[in-house]
C-alpha cells in the first residue's frame, strides 16, 4: 500500500533519512516493519518565520516495494522516417526533437549556433575581449539561451503539458534526481552542457539529426503551404518546419516580416539587473545575523509591485550567481544572470523589470509589428553608447538610481566585462526609470535592508520574453496563414522559461504526428 503524507521538520534533518523515518515512525504510529520506503513527492522551505522549516510531501510505502522514480521512455530507430525540420536546438527544439523520435519521425535540427562545447570559446571572448559573435553567444548555440543562464525550472505553466515528464527527461540525460520535487528546481549553468550533449546523443542514435552552423537564411511558401527553407542560402524542402528560434532572433522576425508571413508586436518587459551581497539576501530573508546556516540553501526572492498602473516585478532570480553579457550583436549592451549548481557564488542577483505595452511603442509604429525589436534596440544600443562603447554595463548604486544621483563610486560586482558608473534614470525610458525607482521604494518597504547602497544596478535588461507573436492555430499549432509552418515557444510568444517551451516543443511535435497519421488514413 501507498501512502501520501506531509511532514514538517528542521533544516539539519532534511538531509538525514534515519531522522525523516523516526519521524515518519513517530508522526503516524507506523512500525519500522510496514514501512518498505519513502520518495520525496515535493520538498519546499518556509522561511516565513523562525525557527525555518522544511516542508515535505512524502509517498511511504507499506509492505509494497518501491517502482521505479523515471517512467520508461522508448525512442525508435527514425533513420529512415518521415522529416521535420526544426529550426533550433534550444529546449523547444531539443524536445520537439525527442518527441519526434518517440512517434517514430526523423527530426532534423538546424542550429545557427555551436555545440555547447565549442560555444565556450566564444563566450570567453565576449568577457576577456570585448567580441560578441552574432552567431554564438549567451543566446544562440546548442541547448539555447537556458544552456548558460542557469537552468531554473519553475513553471506556472502546467496546464499546457506535462512538467513531470520533462523534468524526469531531464533525469534521464543526467540532471539531479532532485529537480523532481524541489519546489524551484534548478540545474546550474555548471551541469547543463553535459545534460544537453546527452540529449544530443539520444536523437542522434535514434536516427536524427542535429547540424550545427545551420542559420536559417529563407523560407518560400507556395499555395499558403511550406515549400521550402533556406540553411546557410542552401534550399532544403520540407512540409513541415518547425520554428523553434528563441526570442532574440531578430532576423527571423524581419525575415518572416519581409516574406508577408504574418507576425504582430506584443507586450514585454525590460528593466536592470540588481545585485547584492548574497549574505545581505539570506540576513533579510532568513531573518539572521552573520553568515546563514550551512544546512541552509542561498537565500532567493519573488518580487512584485503595481506603480502607477505598470507592473514590477523580479525575473530570473539567481542566488549564489553571476551577472553575464547577453547581447547578441555588436553595440549593444544587454545582460542576464546564472547560477551554478552549488550556488555558491558571494552575490545575489536579479532582473528587475517593467512591463512595456504596445501603447508604449507610439513612436516605433512605423516598423509595423517590429516595433517592439526596435524599442530593445534603442535602448541596448544606448547603453553601449553611454558606457564608453565597449561592453562594460552603465551602473548605479541602489540607493542613487531611486535619488537620482550619479554614483561617485560602484561597489564590487559579478559582471566581468566591467562597469562604467552612469545615472540609468537618464539612459532608460523615462517611464520604465520611473516605475522602477517606485518599485525599488516599495521593496525596500517589503525587505528591509534590500533599497541598500550596497547594491548595484546594470543596464539593461532587455531580452525576459520575445516582443513578437507569431500567431498560430490553437488546435493544429500551424501558422495562421501557412499551412506546415509551426511557430513555437518563447521565440513565437508562446512560452516563457525552460520547461514551458519545452512542453511548447512536445506539443508541436504531437501535432505533427497527429495530423499525419491522420493523412495516412
Amino acid at each position: 500500500m501507498q501512502k501520501e503524507i506531509q511532514l514538517q521538520i528542521s533544516p539539519e534533518e532534511q538531509f538525514n533519512q534515519e531522522a525523516i523515518l523516526k519521524r515518519i515512525l513517530n508522526n503516524f504510529g507506523y512500525q519500522t516493519s510496514d514501512i518498505s520506503g519513502y520518495s520525496i513527492i515535493k520538498k519546499s522551505l518556509d522561511a516565513r518565520r523562525v525557527p525555518i522549516r522544511i516542508n515535505l510531501s512524502l509517498l511511504v510505502f507499506l509492505n509494497e516495494t518501491p517502482g521505479p522514480i523515471l517512467s520508461e521512455y522508448k525512442f525508435q530507430n527514425v533513420a529512415n522516417a518521415k522529416e521535420i525540420a526544426i529550426i533550433g536546438a534550444g529546449p523547444a527544439g531539443l524536445f520537439a526533437a525527442l518527441k519526434c523520435v518517440e512517434l517514430g519521425m526523423k527530426p532534423i535540427v538546424f542550429e545557427r549556433g555551436k555545440d555547447v562545447q565549442m560555444r565556450r570559446r566564444d563566450l570567453a571572448n565576449i568577457t576577456k575581449n570585448n567580441l560578441v559573435n552574432p552567431e554564438s553567444n549567451y543566446c544562440f548555440g546548442e541547448g539555447g539561451a537556458g544552456t548558460y543562464s542557469d537552468g531554473k525550472l519553475y513553471t506556472r505553466s502546467s496546464k499546457r503539458g506535462d512538467v513531470k515528464r520533462i523534468l524526469q527527461l531531464l533525469v534521464l540525460h543526467g540532471a539531479n534526481p532532485e529537480i523532481l520535487y524541489e519546489a524551484h528546481p534548478h540545474i546550474g549553468t555548471n551541469k547543463l552542457p553535459g545534460i544537453i550533449t546527452n540529449i544530443r546523443k539520444t536523437i542522434e542514435v535514434a536516427g536524427g539529426e542535429i547540424r550545427f552552423n545551420a542559420k536559417l537564411t529563407d523560407i518560400q511558401v507556395e499555395g499558403a503551404a511550406i515549400k521550402s527553407i533556406g540553411i546557410n542560402d542552401e534550399v532544403y524542402r520540407f512540409d513541415h518546419v518547425i520554428l523553434a528560434t528563441g526570442h532574440s532572433a531578430r532576423d527571423v522576425f524581419e525575415l518572416l516580416y519581409r516574406k508577408k508571413i504574418a507576425i504582430e508586436a506584443k507586450p514585454f518587459a525590460l528593466g536592470v539587473r540588481v545585485e547584492h551581497p548574497q549574505e545581505l539576501i539570506d540576513q533579510i530573508q532568513y531573518k539572521c545575523k552573520g553568515a546563514r546556516s550551512d544546512y541552509l540553501p542561498a537565500a532567493s526572492y519573488s518580487l512584485v509591485q503595481q506603480i502607477a498602473g505598470r507592473g514590477v516585478f523580479s525575473f530570473c532570480m539567481c542566488p549564489g550567481g553571476i551577472i553575464a553579457p547577453a547581447m547578441t550583436s555588436p553595440g549593444e549592451i544587454v545582460v542576464n544572470g546564472w547560477s551554478p549548481s552549488k550556488r555558491n557564488n558571494p552575490y545575489a542577483n536579479s532582473g528587475i523589470v517593467t512591463s512595456v505595452e504596445i501603447k508604449d511603442l507610439k513612436a516605433f509604429e512605423k516598423f509595423g509589428p517590429l516595433a517592439g525589436v526596435e524599442y530593445q534596440k534603442m535602448v541596448e544600443q544606448n547603453c553601449f553608447q553611454q558606457a564608453e562603447k565597449s561592453l562594460k554595463a552603465p551602473a548605479q548604486r541602489l540607493q542613487d538610481f531611486v535619488n537620482g544621483k550619479t554614483s561617485s563610486t560602484l561597489p564590487e560586482h559579478s559582471y566581468l566585462p566591467g562597469s562604467v558608473s552612469r545615472n540609468l534614470n537618464e539612459i532608460l525610458p523615462t517611464d520604465i526609470a520611473k516605475s522602477l525607482q517606485g518599485a525599488f521604494k516599495a521593496f525596500g518597504e517589503k525587505m528591509k535592508g534590500y533599497l541598500s547602497n550596497e547594491a548595484i544596478i546594470l543596464g539593461t535588461e532587455s531580452r525576459t520574453s520575445s516582443p513578437v507573436r507569431i500567431p498560430r492555430d490553437k488546435e493544429t499549432y500551424q501558422h495562421i496563414e501557412i499551412k506546415g509552418l509551426y511557430p513555437c515557444a518563447e521565440g513565437a510568444g508562446y512560452a516563457g522559461g525552460i520547461v514551458s517551451a519545452a512542453m511548447d516543443g512536445e506539443n508541436v511535435a504531437q501535432a505533427i504526428f497527429n495530423q499525419v497519421a491522420n493523412n495516412l488514413k
